[in-house]
């Protein structure tokens, strides 16, 4: 158990401070390595955890590429500035609707799509919109809670979804159905909690019309329309693949390389530079701390959690959701999320599926709200405040975990509540 932990704790720690541009999947494989040298894994583990989380790394991977194609379009920032106009210069609304748009974003193209495409976006439009540096504060601290708390109505919204959806052979109609109503729940009590927090940081009013036209940030009228009708379209992909129970990234993956192709018939993207610029280092990562994170498993970490879980089941099933989904969270903002959903899961599986369902769905509940309390707990607000810092903004570890400890446990009790 020693010898697991700190070997998890060192690649964890090498993980975020990334030293001299040590890239994350990097670390992670050179951790699982150490792993198999050690003996605290063995190649079956390798292989059952590559098992687990190929899906999940490569769908990931298709709804990244496919959102970089669409921001090389000017989706994202057209988005971004028709949300801006339509708050007629209100401050409050402007807020109100920018929490809606990183909501849709986190939905269709995953937290950690928000997290890279919508963050600089934001971040220019606040500038260019000569906000104070305090209201650009709230507006981007705002912006990236949601992009984590408002990832959870579909299988495709988060890494973590994904995962735990392929782990329980949950299909892509059962799970959005199972999360439509908590997810409403964590969207409006984020909007609430936030504005509270916020408030006095919220301009009354803020000049629109400096802003350019919506339609001029479209680079491509072509496949702008196209976009449309091939997103409704995918959506469509994945229902049908729930029907025949396909892999999520045979559509995710797939279709982002059909959307690509597209893309380059139109001369809209340079598809060898966009696949070079997608995050492969992520697939590395999953695989590689997913291999450590089996070795706290191999060690009696999941027995330990899993008894907890039992404890909390005894108590009532509403003392059990909201105990799983607390119990997550907590571990995944020490931890980070990522190796909290695979420990979860098999903990929760230790103590049965069948008739343990809610819990399941408490536990991606709390994975993916969590970590907002601390700037370590996800990859997406690791990979959030890497972007701010490439721009310049700087957002030190008490300065975020001042918010994120307060506005994060009132938004988990309300999203766990739809469960109940």
């Amino acid at each position: 158990m020693i010898l697991a932990f700190s070997l998890f704790f060192v690649t964890l720690v090498f993980v975020i401070w990334q030293p001299k541009g040590l890239q994350i999947g990097t670390t992670a494989v050179i951790g699982a390595i150490a792993a198999l040298l050690l003996g605290v894994v063995d190649f079956d583990d390798v292989i059952t955890v590559t098992d687990i989380v190929w899906d999940a790394t490569l769908a990931f991977i298709g709804i990244i590429i496919l959102s970089m194609v669409l921001d090389e379009i000017g989706f994202f920032e057209w988005a971004a500035i028709k949300m801006a106009k339509l708050s007629g210069g209100s401050g409050n609304k402007m807020f109100v609707y920018i929490l809606l748009l990183g909501a849709i974003v986190a939905a269709f193209f995953a937290n950690d799509g928000a997290a890279l495409i919508l963050t600089p976006i934001l971040l220019a439009k606040m500038k260019y919109l000569k906000m104070k540096p305090l209201s650009i504060f709230a507006f981007l601290m705002a912006g990236g809670f949601i992009g984590d708390s408002a990832s959870n109505p579909l299988v495709i919204s988060n890494l973590t979804n994904i995962v735990t959806a392929g782990y329980f052979d949950i299909g892509f109609v059962e799970y959005a159905k199972h999360m439509f109503l908590p997810n409403l729940l964590s969207i409006l009590a984020s909007i609430a909690v936030l504005w509270v927090y916020f408030r006095k940081d919220i301009p009354l009013k803020v000049d629109v019309e400096l802003l350019p036209e919506a339609s001029s940030v479209i680079k491509n009228q072509t496949m702008f329309k196209l976009s449309w009708f091939f997103l409704a379209l995918l959506m469509v992909g994945y229902f049908i693949g729930d029907h025949f129970h396909l892999p999520v990234s045979f559509f995710a993956l797939g279709g982002a390389l059909v959307f690509l192709a597209i893309a380059n018939h139109y001369k809209a993207v340079k598809p060898i530079m966009t696949i070079k610029a997608a995050p492969w280092q992520v697939v590395w990562f999953s695989i590689g701390l997913y291999i450590v994170v089996y070795g706290l498993k191999n060690a009696g970490l999941t027995d330990v959690v899993a008894s907890w879980i039992e404890a909390l089941s005894h108590q009532g099933e509403a003392i059990a959701i909201i105990g799983t989904g607390f119990l997550s969270a907590v571990i995944s903002s020490v931890m980070n999320n990522m190796p909290t959903i695979m420990i979860m899961d098999i903990a929760i599986d230790k103590v049965g599926y069948v008739g343990n369902e809610s819990l399941v769905y408490a536990n991606i509940l709390g994975s993916n709200l969590g970590p907002k309390m601390t700037p370590i707990g996800s990859l997406a607000t690791l990979l959030w405040l890497h972007v701010l810092a490439q721009k310049g903004v700087k957002i030190g570890w008490g300065e975020y975990m001042k918010v994120g400890l307060v506005i994060t446990p009132p938004v988990l009790f309300v999203a766990l509540l739809g469960l109940i």
